[in-house]
């Protein structure tokens, strides 16, 4: 059977697609309210993990080489138009991944809100009461999933599982990206600074742009006017442009 890995409805008419993979713990909810802000221009397309969601009884990926082996095939079928990546924290290092396999490649990869792929962590390690203060920390996840210790039992599975994948993941040893790299941050953001963010500069010889905005981890939040007309000209862009060279 197949698996649908996307939320909301597609636009037929849309010019460029957007697939969008959010945090640690997140999902579509993040996403959904950008279909609206950003058409007709833009066919904002969520992406969906097992362990959340509509997807909530299906096993979380702990690791990322297995996510992205299956998540590949499933947006394939998808990639009938000029296309970008965006992804948001742990979403970061899925887009990244997906773009090293994707074929024909995105026209753009957009990263928000993670330094670049490298690195190890213990925080899925902690005993949950410590665990759920660096949720808190955040700012993320819903106070009634913290503030309720019976549905912080229901979630933390999945999200302790999302930060096991993040935290024991090492990229493989691969050429950079051949299309552009645009990074995102806020500028109050506790996980990384704007210094750390340019280092996806190495990451591509397709271009590469930072912009920072104000607000926490969760600038994203709601789409700002500033966010939203960064992402119309760069994507704007993708129509203009000739595809992405294949790498062989």
């Amino acid at each position: 059977m197949t698996v649908d890995w996307t939320a909301g409805t597609r636009d037929p008419h849309a010019p460029v697609r957007l697939f969008c993979f959010a945090h640690a713990g997140g999902g579509s909810t993040l996403f959904l309210p950008w279909r609206r802000m950003l058409a007709p221009y833009v066919d904002v397309v969520p992406i969906v993990l097992p362990g959340r969601e509509r997807r909530y009884h299906e096993p979380p990926y702990t690791r990322m080489s297995d996510l992205v082996e299956d998540l590949v095939p499933a947006l394939e079928p998808l990639l009938d138009r000029p296309y970008a990546l965006f992804g948001h924290s742990m979403g970061a290092m899925v887009a990244y991944e997906a773009a090293q396999r994707l074929r024909p490649a995105p026209g753009m990869v957009f990263v928000s809100g993670r330094r670049v792929p490298g690195g190890t962590g213990v925080r899925h390690l902690l005993g949950d009461r410590e665990f759920l203060e660096v949720l808190t920390g955040l700012g993320g996840t819903p106070t009634a999933v913290l503030d309720s210790p019976d549905l912080a039992n229901l979630f933390l599975p999945s999200l302790r599982a999302d930060f096991r994948l993040v935290e024991t993941y090492q990229p493989a040893a691969t050429p950079p990206l051949a299309c552009p790299v645009t990074a995102l941050t806020g500028d109050a953001d506790p996980e990384v600074a704007p210094a750390q963010m340019a280092r996806w500069a190495d990451l591509t010889t397709g271009g590469f742009s930072l912009h920072v905005f104000p607000g926490d981890h969760f600038y994203l939040k709601g789409l700002p006017e500033a966010l939203r007309r960064t992402l119309l000209d760069a994507t704007g862009r993708l129509i203009e442009q000739p595809a992405t060279p294949q790498r062989s």
